[in-house]
């Protein structure tokens, strides 16, 4: 008998009303797209466990950006800029791409294509004409995989700068029982310090405080840790050379109006970003970043990952 196919599906949300695309993948991973934001809110892997944060008292009302999920920050991160807080491109309603131009990468058959192009609105507080591709793919795997293609399109021969992340909230077990590992030794901008410049001094980062920082530079690959949930999420990157780390913590989450008092010890942002450097592009220029997103079972213990881990590693 023939198995499942893949397929796309565009749906309203009951909860909202908004337009959303599901996706789901022969093998019994799925993802959610909403169309305001471009952005994912739901992935589920092939044993049917939700790997992504939304909030509860998440708003998905224009303009207030989705607090959860993955959240496209276009053209700038958090304040790093002079624009609106993580930019507009979270809260602007994007299109179906009908016609992408081919990715250099590997485009899996389960997936949907977006664009958001400039506003009138867009053009009075950065007066630059873009195109924003968006394509989300699920792997036959289960891995969720992000592409973003930039290109310049201004008529009147002026490049642009922009920097760019994919702001990442994953579900976690408890904040204490989780850690990142990959970014030991390196620099980070501590943005409960003004973008202080510090060193990162252990061998990984655990959760004890909020936390908001850009690391700098960071290896193509990062391992979060749930002790609790014996779950390790893999973030691969390419052309996305920092990672935001945040997690609110207590005294935060409770001024957050979108956001449970006690939503902090469930949710941790990991994320690969382009902020140190902000890209440049002249007239007719693209430039594309990509972020993979895998969850594998983990026993971790003593600082080693099982063999089973391992090997599933190796082919991620």
């Amino acid at each position: 008998m023939a198995g499942k196919a893949s397929s796309v599906e565009r749906v309203k949300d009951r909860a909202t009303g908004l337009d959303k695309f599901v996706l789901r993948e022969a093998r019994g991973s799925s993802a959610e797209v909403f169309l305001y934001g471009g952005q994912v809110t739901s992935w589920y892997n092939t044993y049917g466990e939700q790997q992504l944060f939304v909030s509860k008292k998440a708003s998905f009302k224009p303009p207030k950006a989705i607090r959860g999920g993955i959240q496209i920050c276009f053209p700038q991160l958090g304040n790093h800029g002079v624009l609106e807080q993580h930019g507009f491109a979270r809260n602007r309603l994007w299109s179906v791409d009908e016609s992408p131009p081919p990715f250099r990468d590997t485009t899996y058959d389960c997936h949907i294509n977006l664009i958001l192009k400039q506003s009138g609105d867009d053009l009075k507080i950065w007066p630059h004409s873009y195109e924003l591709r968006l394509q989300v793919a699920l792997s036959p795997r289960g891995d969720l995989v992000l592409t973003s293609r930039i290109k310049n399109i201004n008529a009147d021969g002026k490049p642009f700068q922009f920097s760019f992340a994919y702001h990442t909230y994953f579900s976690v077990s408890d904040i204490s029982e989780v850690r990142v590992e990959g970014l030991d030794t390196l620099d980070y901008l501590d943005n409960l310090q003004s973008k202080k410049r510090c060193t990162e001094q252990g061998d990984a980062v655990v959760f004890e405080t909020e936390v908001d920082r850009v690391y700098l530079s960071a290896p193509p690959k990062i391992v979060t840790i749930d002790h609790e949930k014996k779950r390790t999420f893999v973030l691969r990157k390419k052309e996305l050379p920092d990672v935001v780390l945040w997690n609110p913590w207590d005294k935060k989450a409770k001024a957050m109006p979108d956001l449970g008092s006690e939503e902090y010890t469930c949710m941790l942002c990991v994320g690969a970003a382009c902020i140190e450097k902000p890209i440049t592009l002249r007239p007719g220029e693209e430039w594309q970043g990509r972020q993979e997103i895998s969850s594998v079972p983990s026993s971790y213990s003593s600082g080693m990952l099982d063999p089973e881990q391992i090997r599933q590693l190796q082919h991620i």
